[in-house]
């Protein structure tokens, strides 16, 4: 493969990076050092993720739809909304624990090299499709691991032992209010995503809309995140109960794509 180096490049500048953040939070300086040059030194790796995902994600003129691809575009999407959220809120704790899933994703293409390219000619209404569908995808994995962390947090307050890289954390309530500030926004691309497949389908896909496993999962975690948006505005719902939800729907999102993709190539090899 050509860009073997650029590939290992990239996953030791995210692994490199990884362990400085770590570093920083152990000392107590997370923060702060991320709005220095530890905050935008993220900006080489991801320059160089996303310069490879241009050639993993377009092959022959076609779009890439394989899982590696996929995973590998999600996670920089992740890091890239990380990097813009950081001047407005406090996420060196979570870019600590993204990174060294970037460094992974950043190589998946090159170890599963697999080739999904799509029959049909992409437009414009299907580009504006997949990025709407993958930064949905992006900013729900930011809840999961947002409300992985809150209960970890609320875990180890409960025995009274918190770990040094957790103590520069915001306080729970403030972290609460952004899970559900990120998970509002994806619900609305979530929903622009399920929509424009239904009303779109033609102009999308080129034939007509179809029920299937993709679409059943796609709704289930639809339907998961706006009752939990639905009880945390009537019911109050915050704490355990958010984060069970959160998972539950970002579980079911997961299988609405990347769990299918990785049974038909994993599992069946199709």
């Amino acid at each position: 493969m050509p860009n073997l180096p650029l590939y290992l490049l990239t996953f030791f500048a995210y692994g490199v990076l990884a362990v400085f953040c770590w570093r920083a939070q152990e000392g107590g300086k997370g923060e702060a050092s991320s709005h220095g040059w530890l905050g935008n030194a993220v900006l080489f790796p991801l320059t160089l993720h996303g310069y490879l995902l241009m050639g993993s994600l377009w092959v022959g003129g076609s779009l890439n739809m394989g899982l590696a691809s996929a995973l590998s575009m999600i996670l920089w999407l992740t890091i890239l909304i990380y990097w813009l959220a950081h001047f407005f809120y406090p996420l060196a704790s979570l870019k600590t624990l993204v990174l060294p899933l970037a460094a992974v994703a950043a190589v998946l293409p090159a170890i599963f090299p697999k080739v999904r390219p799509l029959m049909q000619a992409t437009t414009w209404a299907f580009d504006a499709h997949v990025l709407v569908a993958m930064l949905a995808y992006s900013l729900f994995t930011i809840a999961a691991l947002h409300a992985g962390l809150m209960s970890l947090v609320e875990k180890s307050l409960h025995r009274a032992s918190l770990p040094r890289v957790l103590r520069n954390l915001p306080p729970l309530l403030t972290m609460e209010t952004l899970l559900f500030r990120i998970i509002g926004v994806g619900f609305v691309l979530l929903t622009l995503t399920l929509a424009s497949g239904v009303v779109f389908s033609e102009q999308i896909f080129g034939k007509a809309w179809q029920f299937n496993h993709k679409v059943l999962f796609g709704l289930i975690s639809w339907v998961v995140f706006a009752v939990l948006l639905i009880g945390h505005r009537f019911r109050g719902w915050r704490g355990r109960t958010a984060v069970r939800w959160t998972m539950s729907g970002f579980a079911f999102l997961l299988l609405a794509y990347i769990g299918t993709q990785f049974v038909l190539e994993v599992v069946l090899r199709r």
